[in-house]
């Protein structure tokens, strides 16, 4: 399953394609120059159990890591992974 990315400088967005359709999706929006706002996580029922939303999460750190930004995640789901893993915390703003 690939993560796909979408970016234009002002939101963006990581999903995942199943048959051409997006069930899975992470949004966030840029604060500033050198921080993102994670604002939404979403997973589709098709998908959900395995984990979706930690590697679209994991793709954003990843991202953020290469373009040195920070992020201020408001999504609840978001928020929660940046807390528990937290070899992600160099991340958080």
């Amino acid at each position: 399953m690939k993560i796909e990315h979408e970016d234009n400088g002002k939101k963006g967005k990581f999903y995942i394609l199943v048959d051409g359709k997006q069930e899975a999706e992470m949004t966030y929006v840029y604060v500033g120059d050198d921080k993102i706002n994670i604002d939404h996580t979403e997973v589709s029922d098709k998908l959900k159990g395995q984990g979706i939303g930690y590697k679209l999460i994991e793709a954003s750190v990843e991202f953020m890591r290469d373009k040195n930004l920070k992020t201020i995640p408001t999504c609840s789901y978001a928020k929660a992974v940046f807390e528990k893993k937290t070899e992600y915390s160099d991340r958080l703003a």
